[in-house]
């Protein structure tokens, strides 16, 4: 693909100061796109508007909790100030934690599904007019917990299983629009999400040496590996998908309990 395809265009990125949503920002950025970053640590929003300018791509950072019903309409308004407009939508924040049918809190239900949910069908909603004016596109970050289901983090597969529908539903709602929504379904990739969501240092090494069992391709992912799906469903190359969930898992959807 062409190296600069996306100069001209304007990403926004949710979840852009660490693991997949990072590495997606930084890939728009070498492709040539003005990047808007949106995360909750300046300190983080800082980091990463450096590493995108090193690149020779414009960045606006959005310091902004996804949680907080005015922050969708908020980051939306202030990317198309500065840029004048989006032409991909990358919903790549994301929250987990453990808990099962008999324990979770209607709290932590929530909680992920606020994030993992209606912040992203909100954010679609107020990037409509734009992206339907440039003809663009949006790439949900979802999971394999969408496609199968997992003891132990019941909100999680539920509201990643939500946004593969929302996903589906939005893609037939706006193909007649020009606008085209797909969905990337990671296993276990090497981020941040599950120390924030609980795991001490211990317990989440012990999970991703685990996780090398359970991925027929033996191993966990790396961020920049689903940024490259992302870029590419994003990209002109990909003009005639939309409505699709992909499984980027090591193989990890494809196995049965053991």
């Amino acid at each position: 693909m062409n190296e600069k395809q996306f100069s001209g265009r304007v990403a926004l990125v949710t979840g852009a100061t660490s693991g997949i949503g990072r590495a997606c920002a930084i890939a728009f950025a070498q492709a040539g796109a003005s990047v808007v970053c949106v995360g909750r640590k300046a300190g983080a929003l800082e980091e990463i508007k450096t590493k995108i300018t090193e690149t020779g791509a414009a960045a606006l950072t959005i310091a902004a909790d996804l949680s907080d019903t005015e922050a969708p309409a908020h980051v939306v308004e202030n990317a198309v100030k500065a840029f004048g407009g989006i032409d991909v939508l990358v919903n790549a924040a994301g929250h987990i934690s453990n808990g099962t049918v008999e324990n979770t809190s209607l709290d932590a239900w929530d909680d992920m599904m606020n994030v993992n949910v209606r912040a992203v069908f909100q954010l679609m909603q107020k990037a409509l007019p734009s992206l339907i004016e440039r003809r663009g596109n949006i790439v949900n970050v979802s999971s394999v917990t969408g496609l199968r289901a997992f003891p132990g983090v019941l909100a999680y597969c539920v509201s990643k299983a939500a946004l593969d529908q929302l996903t589906r539903c939005a893609s037939l709602e706006l193909a007649s629009k020009g606008v085209r929504v797909n969905a990337v379904n990671p296993g276990v990739v090497v981020t941040e999400i599950h120390k924030r969501g609980g795991m001490n240092d211990d317990a989440y090494a012990a999970f991703l040496e685990h996780s090398k069992t359970t991925h027929p391709l033996g191993r966990t992912g790396r961020p920049e590996e689903i940024a490259d799906l992302v870029l590419f469903l994003a990209s002109d190359k990909a003009s005639w998908i939309t409505g699709a969930t992909y499984s980027i898992d090591g193989g990890r959807s494809q196995t049965c309990a053991r």
